[in-house]
């Protein structure tokens, strides 16, 4: 049986011209400190990371700061995807800036030996919200901005940033949107078969809403998963599909290693991207630089402790244990995980004390149920989207999107101007 991984700088001169095509941002490199948190490996160094920033719709010194709160990959990539935040700038005359996260595009602290043991040890969480919390209060200074309120906005792993930031650092960051974040999964919390569970309702249940055919001549063997289907149908997490398989053999061959465990998509034109997992974890072909250090990131700090049964997912079989993690993680990163930890540094489920975070999460995301569902207090709000897909709420406006995304950007919105509208409030009683 195969195991399965739990799963006061000044900016540089250095500014490329902007691509045709691309958002109206400028590319600028910020010096970084490498270490922030021992003073004595190697000092006050630093390295260049990389950031976008537009004024275009700011009302200078006075409008809020939008930061996006980059996550594992080049920050074009979320740049180029999350068009709302440049619409809601436009709105509330917003600085935007999208900063890069530490090892990930251009943004290399040690460059060319980034990724080598024991330099790859400064990629975590800490040290890239120390990033941002540093980027932060020094490009506010150099830009006159000490009255302008900041919001932070993410998806997915940068949506987990992006409520770690509120958490961490409320002294910088007024608010927050967090979008398909999943931070109460991958701190270990929740059954680990929702994820695969969940993939499989919404992959099998899009099929048949948008009414197009189920290959179920090239199905993967799955009867315990079809009398599962048969026997609890219209229930969860059957859906009612039974019905629509009852003819079938099994589920289908192509599906039996799609699984994207740092960044799925599973739009309303059916994308549904593969992974191979099983080929990752034996430390062979099949993934990306990005993908290796997200799961780095996995072998330390985040819990991906998802497994399958073919049972309540159209899955083979894949049991997880801590052994074959730490078997893992020891070989490839020379590391050992530490389970529970974004529980003690990040609040784990008690977040009832914390304030102005948006959380945000569609029906069509199979990491909705990883996060926050029901609001936890007045200003602890979640927005659940029925045709939402993974942070489909953050991509810009389009003729084709769904009532229920068009209504809860609506509504983050109102949210978003509340809670710089708080923060100009609390200043000016000072």
């Amino acid at each position: 049986m195969r195991p399965i991984l739990c799963v006061f700088s000044v900016t540089a001169a250095l500014v490329s011209s902007r691509r045709d095509g691309d958002p109206p941002f400028t590319e600028k490199f910020f010096s970084q400190v490498v270490d922030h948190f021992n003073f004595n490996s190697l000092g006050n160094a630093t390295f260049n990371q990389r950031y976008l920033i537009t004024d275009r719709f700011w009302k200078k010194s006075f409008g809020p700061i939008f930061f996006y709160t980059g996550n594992e990959g080049d920050i074009w990539e979320f740049a180029l995807n999350s068009g709302f935040i440049l619409e809601l700038a436009a709105q509330q005359e917003a600085l935007v800036i999208f900063a890069e996260h530490r090892y990930y595009g251009r943004s290399l602290p040690f460059g060319n030996q980034s990724f080598s043991i024991p330099e790859v040890g400064l990629l975590t969480v800490e040290q890239a919200l120390a990033d941002y919390a540093l980027m932060i209060t020094e490009l506010k200074l150099q830009l006159a901005a000490a009255q302008s309120p900041v919001i932070v906005f993410g998806g997915s792993y940068g949506g987990m940033l992006s409520v770690y930031m509120r958490l961490k650092y409320p002294n910088i960051v007024a608010g927050a949107l967090a979008a398909s974040a999943p931070i109460l999964s991958t701190a270990g919390f929740g059954d680990p078969r929702q994820f695969f569970r969940d993939v499989t309702a919404v992959s099998l249940g899009e099929q048949i809403r948008l009414k197009r055919p189920v290959a179920c001549d090239t199905m993967l063997g799955g009867s315990d998963l079809l009398t599962n289907l048969r026997d609890t149908a219209g229930t969860e997490p059957a859906l009612g599909l039974w019905k629509h398989f009852k003819n079938c053999e099994g589920l289908a061959d192509s599906l039996q290693r799609c699984f994207v465990p740092a960044g799925m998509v599973y739009n309303s034109s059916g994308l549904l991207p593969c992974f191979d997992l099983y080929r990752l974890y034996l430390g062979v072909g099949c993934h990306d630089d990005r993908s290796r250090r997200f799961f780095l990131q996995a072998c330390t700090e985040i819990e991906m402790c998802y497994e399958s049964n073919n049972v309540t997912d159209m899955f083979p079989p894949m049991t997880f244990t801590q052994e074959a993690r730490q078997l893992y993680c020891s070989k490839r990163w020379g590391v050992q995980p530490r389970p529970g930890w974004l529980r003690i540094q990040f609040w784990g489920d008690d977040l009832s004390t914390a304030s102005n975070i948006i959380f945000s999460n569609g029906d069509l995301d199979p990491w909705a149920n990883g996060g926050v569902r029901n609001s936890l207090s007045p200003s602890l709000i979640a927005i659940n989207i029925s045709d939402g897909a993974h942070h489909l709420d953050l991509r810009g406006s389009n003729a084709a999107d769904p009532e229920s995304v068009v209504k809860a950007r609506k509504m983050e919105a109102e949210l978003i101007a509340l809670q710089r509208g708080n923060k100009l409030g609390q200043d000016n009683a000072k």
